[in-house]
């Protein structure tokens, strides 16, 4: 098995490998010993993926309380939040108690801020079985629900991640078997965080883009080496800046946690319009091709090509016929969480390799980049 080290206080370690689920038992015995668990259970997961974490958790003498969550974006809510916070009270978990998050983004997403909020803290081990979760969303402790609120023209605006806490998790276990199962789109949709990663690592590795994209026929095969290895290189990338900045504190100057939103202010401002039909990954796909546009626009870089190349080859998507107009779009980037003061931040990719965060870029080029996603 490949364990990767994440050097946080306290540290962990992401374990990737086929059958790394099979080690779940032991893991609960070392990290967080308890009487009871909570397994939180993504609607889209097999049975038997499911039946095999609820037998590992009582091999390791926990009584199990199973609670299963639509893994769907409507449901990534404080109601969701909630549920699971009165399902561990009549289970009667205490704060010693472990909470196991088994499922994609989304599942690790809201019962790691359910961990974290319970009795003001209990264990969580991450368990993730999507690509996107195993190389981004279950590493680094960030966890949260979204919020929705009216607009003036009528709809709701869905705020991703809004409400939520950094809470590391005890142990991250990435069994790459489990994408054995897992639908080509999605597995495509983890393909763009791991884009993203190659172009933020750029200036150290300049041929992690390269490597990705060529290797992309053996990641949808499921070659479980491949995989493997796929996860590792980029939870090490991940690591290596969340170390640096657990909190997101960095100024805009240093970068830290922050360049991890590269292409993801741009993807937040579509990804919630349910006419597009993105998912969260094809949102930051074309949200990666849009900041190669904007940073050429600003002079920062020179041809965006190579990202878009990289994108269409992963076949992920690099525009869109039906996008709102731009006026709508940037106003939609000033609502990311990642604004502050009032002033849009903004993560591009630089001529030098590597990323910057620009403070306040200027609308034309924030134009630019959204008709360059027009088909």
């Amino acid at each position: 098995m490949t364990s990767i080290p994440i050097p946080l206080d306290p540290p962990y370690d992401v374990t990737a490998a086929p059958g790394a689920l099979a080690s779940l038992a032991d893991t609960i015995r070392a990290l967080a010993p308890g009487a009871r668990a909570m397994l939180v259970i993504d609607h889209n997961l097999p049975p038997s993926t499911a039946a095999a974490a609820a037998d590992a958790l009582r091999a390791a003498g926990c009584t199990v309380r199973q609670h299963t969550v639509e893994a769907f974006e409507d449901r990534k809510t404080l109601r969701t939040f909630g549920q699971l916070l009165r399902a561990a009270a009549e289970a009667g978990l205490e704060r010693t108690d472990p909470w196991v998050a088994l499922g994609g983004g989304i599942m690790g997403d809201v019962a790691g801020f359910a961990a974290a909020s319970y009795q003001r803290g209990a264990p969580v081990i991450q368990c993730p079985t999507t690509l996107l979760a195993m190389v981004d969303a279950s590493v680094g402790g960030k966890t949260a629900v979204n919020l929705s609120i009216p607009q003036a023209r009528g709809d709701d605006q869905l705020l991703k991640n809004y409400a939520g806490a950094f809470w590391q998790p005890k142990a991250v276990l990435a069994d790459v078997s489990t994408l054995a199962t897992l639908p080509d789109r999605e597995l495509r949709c983890g393909l763009a965080e791991c884009l993203k990663h190659a172009v933020i690592a750029s200036a150290e590795q300049p041929e992690l883009l390269a490597w990705t994209v060529s290797n992309t026929p053996a990641f949808l095969a499921r070659d479980e080496a491949a995989l493997e290895d796929l996860v590792a290189r980029n939870v090490r990338v991940k690591a290596g800046v969340v170390s640096q900045d657990e909190r997101e504190e960095a100024s805009s100057a240093a970068g830290g946690r922050a360049l991890l939103n590269l292409g993801h202010t741009f993807a937040h401002a579509i990804e919630p319009i349910a006419e597009l039909g993105l998912k969260h990954g094809e949102a930051v796909a074309m949200g990666l091709v849009a900041a190669a546009h904007a940073a050429s626009a600003m002079g920062l870089a020179d041809d965006p090509a190579p990202i878009a190349s990289a994108v269409n080859a992963a076949g992920l998507p690099i525009a869109h016929s039906d996008l709102p107009a731009t006026p709508e779009l940037i106003e939609r980037m000033r609502a990311d969480k990642k604004t502050r003061g009032g002033v849009l931040r903004l993560v591009l990719p630089v001529r030098e390799g590597g990323c910057r965060v620009i403070d306040a870029p200027p609308a034309d080029a924030l134009a630019r980049a959204w008709d360059a996603l027009r088909a």
